[in-house]
């Protein structure tokens, strides 16, 4: 029943996924501090942030007359939380996994080796041969050369 259970958590992305989102929620809070800290600061450089609520970005006028604003700082935050959360979790815990597994691939002697596909010339010659065969001959043939455009 152990064994069952290793096996389970062992085959495919089982132990990966558990992985990224423990650390990925461990680490939303850590990245949304330094963007609050230090990216929102930088955008309200260029943007006075409206003084009745906690949005920053540029304000404009609507139709009616109230101040409409571009909650730019809020986007930010989520973009710049969403690649440093994913770099991090591909850095720390997928390329160390496969390579992990490539170890344990070698160490049990299944190395994969890729298929070396043929190049064009290759295949060219490839497809000669087997023309020249469909029509029973050895010897190369020639190709007539089309006929020119009259004027």
């Amino acid at each position: 029943m152990i064994q069952g259970f290793k096996d389970f958590i062992m085959r495919g992305n089982v132990i990966e996924l558990a992985v990224a989102v423990v650390i990925g929620t461990a680490f939303t809070a850590l990245v949304t501090a330094i963007v609050n800290s230090i990216i929102n600061p930088l955008i309200e450089l260029f943007y006075k942030p409206d003084p009745n609520s906690d949005k920053v970005g540029p304000s404009f006028t609507g139709l009616h007359g109230d101040p409409v604003v571009f909650p730019l700082g809020g986007l930010l935050t989520a973009i710049i939380s969403f690649f440093a959360v994913a770099i991090v979790v591909y850095l720390v815990f997928v390329v160390p996994m496969n390579k992990w597994k490539e170890r344990q691939a070698a160490k049990a002697g299944v190395v994969e080796e890729e298929a070396k596909l043929p190049t064009e010339a290759e295949l060219l010659v490839q497809i000669r041969d087997l023309l020249e065969q469909q029509r029973g001959t050895g010897a190369p043939t020639r190709v007539s050369e089309p006929p020119s455009p009259s004027i």
